[in-house]
């Protein structure tokens, strides 16, 4: 497999699972990174370390909504690139994207959680910035754009990256997709997209109760967009053995292209 362009699923789950790691994942180019989310805590960290990826080759995080499912784990890594610094080794750099909600909470968090001499360090090589929707902004060497779903329970920006061969890639975060991103998911090369169970196991996980999606719904609405791969994500962690199948097989009696059900790690080529 070519290592150019890659993703890289670092988690899969949704807020309460424990079988696996919260939604988020890197997007490679070249040498470079850009993390979209970073779960809920320190296992951030340890999910880099698997996937080999070093906190130095990270200059962009992009974080979707402030939830403490995709937040939290931020703040790890702005820590572990202070302490880069602190400790003389290699790094460039680190911008922190997100729109205003996000930003705010994580510059809380920062002041009222970190010692001064991590805190010294933003504003300066580590970059809080806010970014409005439909915002355009730059990472891993790719133009991105972010905007807002739509979301009911928190303001929540999606992303398109747009790949360095023309391809792109949209995730619309962890609630069910509105029409306004249309504009931004229609054709594209790449769809990731919240299935928080299977349609049929509807009456125990409550997904529509809870604001998300099924396996179905994902498949019906990869086929509306005609976009050419389908991922899903942010799902349960009660039916983990079987998922890969059955959310295939589920979304795929409405969509005929690509479906992929990644467990924790996965790679695929872009």
């Amino acid at each position: 497999m070519s290592t150019k362009h890659q993703l890289i699923m670092l988690g899969t789950g949704s807020a309460g699972v424990t079988e696996c790691y919260n939604t988020c994942f890197a997007v490679k180019n070249e040498n470079r990174y850009v993390l979209i989310d970073a779960g809920g805590g320190n296992g951030i960290l340890i999910q880099l370390k698997k996937a080999g990826i070093n906190i130095s080759e990270i200059n962009d995080m992009f974080i979707t909504h402030a939830h403490t499912d995709h937040l939290l784990g931020a703040i790890w890594v702005i820590r572990t690139v202070a302490n880069e610094y602190i400790e003389g080794r290699n790094h460039s750099g680190l911008n922190v994207v997100g729109n205003s909600k996000v930003i705010d909470v994580i510059r809380w968090i920062c002041e009222n959680t970190l010692p001064p001499r991590i805190r010294s360090y933003i504003g300066k090589e580590i970059k809080f910035i806010s970014i409005e929707d439909g915002g355009t902004f730059e990472a891993a060497g790719m133009k991105c754009e972010a905007f807002d779903i739509g979301s009911k329970k928190e303001i929540q920006y999606g992303v398109k990256i747009f790949l360095p061969d023309g391809k792109t890639l949209v995730s619309l975060g962890d609630e069910p997709y509105t029409d306004i991103s249309r504009h931004y998911v229609e054709h594209c090369d790449w769809l990731l997209c919240e299935a928080f169970c299977l349609y049929r196991d509807r009456e125990i996980f409550k997904p529509y109760e809870k604001h998300h999606s099924t396996a179905l719904d994902a498949g019906r609405l990869a086929a509306e967009l005609n976009v050419s791969n389908l991922l899903l994500f942010h799902t349960e962690d009660k039916t983990l053995k079987n998922r890969k199948e059955t959310y295939t097989e589920e979304a795929g009696q409405y969509f005929t292209g690509n479906i992929y059900v990644p467990y924790d790690l996965e790679r695929f080529e872009l």
